[in-house]
């Protein structure tokens, strides 16, 4: 028997391609210049017990993607059964970066792209503490990057368009001009990110989870990758003029770390305020004096690290006003996260409905396949065009997750990740719940909860 399928895609060389017993017939094409291909990440996560080499497994998925012709999209790729290689050693394969170029739902077809692979294994030692000078607080913890414990954490970060890649262009950017050597002098940048908003929207995560996948993509170039995680509190000592010192310190064993050139380091100082205090305030009287000693360690001590390429400082506040214009002016970006948008409470929450179902905490509409529920722009689409196909979704039940999503207006994201808990617990019966009585319990819960915020 044989059997046919074509594809087609929405591009200026339109292809045509037939596929007749699993083997893809090509019609003949004008190549398409190399600089004009789309770049898309394929990210090949190791199996903890794998041993392979990294080149041999980049060589064994990019040979499988020219034999297979993929076409592009995001999400997972299954493991082909024809590879024992593969399958020996490989966890998973992901293909990453493709929303910014399948706008309207085109598909990018195997020849239209340039796939870049990241081979990785995830480290499973956990966070390291380092005592401060007293012994009592630890002035950092260190992770191992890429760490199992934030895998899968940048992808489950929902913002508003475009700020997770602004900041990975960014730092391939900072890396990059560094990387060719590039007058510091004639072109400026510190490798300094500034994630600045208000409380619960995921800085301190995006920060973390912007490092896992820069440890990623970088590994390449940078075999060995660290986390530092500056716990700005126990740089403050009880005794005057110590906490610059403290700092001082500190920063002396990140200057160790980054001296290993093969080490990328990323630095995390969460609630920057902390250390970067307006001195304005202290020279008014208002702060201690010893704020500005702290201050200008700092400030001194970020100047030295510009001159290593290997290292990118993340730092996150709540409190902008209150950071000392300096460092500010130091951050090459600064970056407002905000409250969730109504896209981005609708995708958080389909996301939790999602996986309630996955692990069958809440029971699935159909026997076979899991319950997708649409995306944000699909379900726009559909409301829209009433008409077209609703690939077997029930029409109240996507417009019972949009009504919880707009009853959520003004919930950080990690309430909005808290309530599907919290619906869940308010339950009568909470082993025996479809996706329409727990919808409708959770838009209760968003409003009750929205009512208890501070006014």
């Amino acid at each position: 028997m044989t059997t046919s399928m074509e594809i087609t895609t929405e591009n200026p060389t339109e292809a045509h391609i037939s596929i007749t017993n699993g083997v893809s017939q090509l019609p003949a094409l004008s190549p398409i210049p190399a600089q004009e291909k789309f770049i898309v990440s394929v990210e090949v996560c190791l199996k903890p017990s794998s041993t392979a080499r990294v080149e041999d497994v980049r060589s064994a998925v990019e040979r499988m993607l020219e034999k297979r012709s993929l076409s592009y999209t995001d999400g997972p790729i299954p493991l082909p059964d024809d590879e024992t290689f593969l399958a020996q050693n490989v966890q998973r394969i992901h293909i990453c970066d493709t929303d910014e170029w399948t706008k309207n739902h085109d598909i990018l077809l195997f020849w239209q792209v340039k796939p870049i692979v990241h081979v990785f294994q995830l480290s499973e030692e956990g966070p390291c503490e380092e005592l401060s000078g007293d012994g009592q607080l630890s002035s950092f913890n260190e992770w191992i990057l890429p760490a199992k414990e934030f895998d899968g954490m940048w992808e489950s970060l929902i913002y508003e368009s475009g700020l997770k890649q602004r900041l990975l262009r960014y730092a391939a950017s900072a890396l990059l001009f560094t990387e060719k050597g590039v007058d510091p002098f004639l072109v400026s940048w510190n490798r300094i990110i500034l994630l600045h908003g208000p409380p619960g929207t995921g800085k301190t995560s995006l920060c973390k989870a912007l490092a896992q996948k820069l440890s990623i993509r970088f590994k390449s170039r940078y075999p060995q990758c660290q986390l530092v995680e500056v716990n700005a509190h126990s740089l403050f000592s009880k005794w005057f003029s110590e906490s610059g010192k403290l700092v001082a310190k500190l920063f002396q064993k990140i200057q160790e770390m980054v001296e290993e050139e093969n080490n990328l380091v990323f630095v995390l100082i969460d609630e920057v305020e902390s250390l970067a205090a307006a001195r304005k305030a202290a020279l008014s009287g208002s702060e201690p004096s010893d704020t500005i000693r702290v201050v200008n360690a700092l400030l001194t001590q970020l100047d030295k690290l510009k001159c290593s390429p290997n290292v990118v400082i993340l730092t996150t506040s709540n409190i902008t006003a209150a950071i000392d214009i300096a460092f500010v002016d130091r951050a090459d970006i600064k970056a407002y996260v905000g409250p969730p948008t109504l896209q981005a409470r609708y995708e958080i929450l389909r996301s939790c409905l999602q996986e309630l179902m996955r692990t069958g905490i809440i029971s699935n509409l159909q026997d076979s396949d899991q319950l997708m529920l649409p995306n944000y722009s699909t379900l726009k689409e559909k409301r829209n065009a009433p008409d077209g196909p609703e690939a077997q979704i029930p029409v109240n039940l996507c417009e019972q997750l949009l009504e919880a999503a707009q009853a959520c207006e003004g919930l950080s994201g990690r309430s909005l990740r808290k309530l599907p808990f919290l619906a869940h617990a308010a339950l009568s019966n909470p082993y025996c719940c479809d996706p329409s009585k727990f919808l409708s319990t959770m838009l209760d819960t968003a409003r009750r909860e929205r009512s208890e915020l501070p006014d």
